[in-house]
């Protein structure tokens, strides 16, 4: 009996060590199986490099009017046909091609575009760019680009710029900062291109702004909250408000609709836009008589959200904010995971996928989120209900802010169609076009003059995951 009892317990401890040891393993890691982020719309599959030799980067591979795809999730058998139609200069076959493709997938933007540019054909147009990171975050791209294919087809359905239509041309910068800067390089040297939107990440277009604003092309970011923007000259501006914003309005909601003054943050020192929404967020709640009592850094190859979630409890933090990039959404969705409801949770706009609603669930309920618009923040505005009807479902601040750009820069065109015309405009006090909820207005720094909506995590129907980003009224 003694000894059976010794080799019972000798068992129960194996077991417990192998499954100690598997989740400090996972933690470690930081593996976590993730669905995609829509549910039409698998992740891209990534192929591990087996070299450190780069291939040569092809610019023209990565740009396209319509004479190639780019979006490789969205290729029906006419809207292949339709490409090749157009690289061989029958625009008409392309056009025709491309309208029963988009009956098949209404909810492609790379079609609606390439379908409006093959009407264009050869006749006079003004053209703007797109570069977007197809390669590494294809929903987010597609996102972007819904705003400026809806632009596009509301201006040309309706004559164009003074009878001019408008022509756009894409790019994939795959989020890279050498390539963007390339592809910047070909806008600047394409005298056709008049203006760009772009880029996806604020490292990215810090990178690529340096080009345009050396060579005089506007560009503007949908997208890219970094305060860094603001400083890089006349040529750069953003339809989205800086971190300055989004910092200052979570910590006035911290210390005035929640009541609590100590806060923890979790950030990824390796990106710029974390690192500034992060930094622009303890700046402002010291300035208003709060207090971060500890800071995390994703980045850190010791990072453990347990351990790190614990130590926040420990050193009295009451609220949890979380600054991801893209690329760490995954831990602070561990960190969702393992504070399980114990604290109030403040996020930034990377938070705001339909990933977070799936994986974070329960745990993410009541966080609270600044993002730049929301679809129900706007009742009134006839920008959700045009776009619902013309992609078969809802879009999200992406897709708004990029609209918005296209918008800016419509305007501008009808003021004056050339390089400098467009900055002019951009720069003029009297410049306000009416944008998706609100008139669009320039800082001198290029930023947008708009305020921020906070969104907050609650059970409902219209996400599918059980759980919906709901608008908090403004008080």
């Amino acid at each position: 009996m003694k000894n059976e009892t010794s080799v019972l317990l000798l068992s129960m401890v194996i077991t417990v060590a192998m499954v100690l040891g598997g989740l400090w393993w996972l933690q470690k890691s930081q593996i976590i199986t993730l669905p995609f982020t829509e549910l039409d719309e698998p992740r891209a599959k990534v192929t591990p490099k087996t070299t450190n030799i780069k291939p040569q980067i092809i610019i023209a591979e990565h740009l396209s009017a319509g004479d190639r795809t780019l979006i490789s999730t969205e290729v029906t058998p006419a809207k292949k046909a339709a490409v090749k139609a157009f690289a061989s200069g029958n625009y008409a076959k392309a056009a025709s091609l491309l309208e029963a493709s988009l009956k098949a997938n209404k909810n492609d933007p790379e079609a609606l575009i390439y379908l409006n540019n093959a009407r264009i054909g050869t006749s006079k147009s003004y053209t703007i760019a797109i570069s977007i990171p197809i390669g590494v975050e294809v929903n987010a791209a597609k996102e972007m680009l819904r705003g400026v294919a809806q632009a596009q087809q509301e201006i040309n359905a309706t004559g164009g710029i003074k009878n001019i239509p408008l022509k756009v041309l894409i790019a994939n910068d795959d989020n890279d900062t050498k390539v963007a800067k390339k592809i910047a390089k070909a806008f600047v040297d394409n005298p056709d291109v008049l203006g760009v939107i772009g880029h996806f990440s604020s490292e990215v277009t810090l990178a690529a702004a340096e080009v345009y604003q050396e060579n005089q092309l506007v560009v503007i970011s949908p997208t890219s909250t970094s305060v860094t923007i603001s400083r890089l000259g006349n040529y750069v501006f953003r339809t989205i408000p800086s971190d300055r914003f989004f910092g200052s309005t979570l910590s006035r909601y911290m210390l005035n609709q929640l009541n609590l003054r100590k806060a923890a943050v979790f950030f990824n020192s390796q990106s710029n836009y974390s690192q500034s929404l992060a930094d622009a967020f303890t700046t402002a709640l010291f300035a208003d008589g709060g207090e971060v009592v500890a800071e995390f850094d994703f980045a850190k190859p010791n990072f453990n959200a347990g351990v790190d979630v614990k130590q926040a409890i420990d050193k009295g933090a009451e609220v949890l904010i979380l600054a991801p990039n893209s690329a760490t959404l995954n831990q602070a969705l561990l960190v969702v995971q393992v504070n399980d409801g114990r604290l109030p949770m403040l996020a930034g706009d990377s938070l705001y996928k339909p990933k977070t609603l799936q994986i974070g669930a329960k745990d993410a309920r009541r966080m609270v989120l600044a993002v730049p618009w929301h679809i129900l923040g706007a009742p009134n505005s006839p920008f959700p209900q045009a776009a619902t009807k013309l992609w078969g479902s809802d879009v999200n601040w992406r897709t708004a802010l990029t609209y918005d750009a296209t918008q800016a820069l419509i305007a501008a065109l009808k003021q004056q169609p050339s390089r400098s015309g467009v900055q002019n405009a951009l720069s003029g006090s009297g410049f306000q076009p009416q944008g998706v909820s609100s008139k669009i207005r320039f800082l001198p720094s290029g930023d947008r003059n708009q305020a921020v909506q906070l969104v907050k995590i609650e059970p409902g129907n219209r996400s599918s995951f059980g759980y919906d980003f709901v608008p908090i009224p403004s008080k």
